[in-house]
């Protein structure tokens, strides 16, 4: 259930406030909050505060980026023909142990960001995952640590070592589907208005 700090997302009536949506990066420090108004995006993040004209955001990134205390978390990069840069994340800081997801609500207001950004003609760049660079680097060093892997495991199985074999083997499993699923929906992509990536939101 919602929580009054979450303000979730909403579609709004003729003359109500727009969809609105917040979450705290941290645990120290207000909420980072947004609003969509008939003027642009608003927001709100540590004490700074402007009003982005739909027409004028530039760029939306849309990611998958999981942490320790939460492994559905997604991010969203929106930049400013001026060059700004905001995040707005999925998560919300409720307590030092818990990092509470806010699926539904940040997807109804990403999905209804991006309806404003259409009406409003936008010439935005959509993207979704990681930068093209980024995602090769990332692969390399997958390849680099597969080899590593496989070498150790061929050198366990020759000597006899058949503990540290098994061993080898649960964590190249563990490895593979937690780093398999953030490569694999961080695929570098190019998106449209009306056909956001599934994958990219919760």
């Amino acid at each position: 259930m919602p929580t009054a700090l979450q303000n979730p997302a909403t579609t709004a009536a003729d003359g109500a406030p727009g969809p609105r949506y917040a979450y705290k990066a941290s645990l120290i420090g207000a909420a980072h909050r947004f609003e969509l108004t008939d003027q642009g995006l608003s927001w709100r993040i540590a004490g700074r505060s402007a009003v982005w004209p739909y027409a004028d955001i530039s760029a939306v990134r849309l990611s998958y980026r999981p942490v320790s205390m939460q492994s559905r978390r997604f991010r969203a990069d929106i930049g400013h023909t001026d060059g700004s840069r905001i995040a707005i994340l999925s998560t919300s800081w409720q307590s030092a142990a818990l990092m509470a997801p806010q699926d539904q609500d940040y997807r109804v207001f990403i999905t209804a960001l991006h309806v404003r950004m259409a009406q409003a003609a936008s010439k935005a760049s959509l993207a979704g995952g990681l930068t093209p660079r980024i995602y090769a680097c990332a692969i390399g060093l997958l390849v680099l640590v597969a080899i590593a892997i496989s070498g150790l495991l061929v050198r366990a199985l020759a000597t006899g070592e058949f503990a540290g074999a098994l061993f080898l083997v649960g964590f190249t499993a563990l490895f593979a589907w937690q780093v398999g699923g953030f490569v694999r929906r961080n695929r570098p992509l190019e998106y449209s208005f009306d056909h956001l990536p599934k994958a990219l939101l919760p």
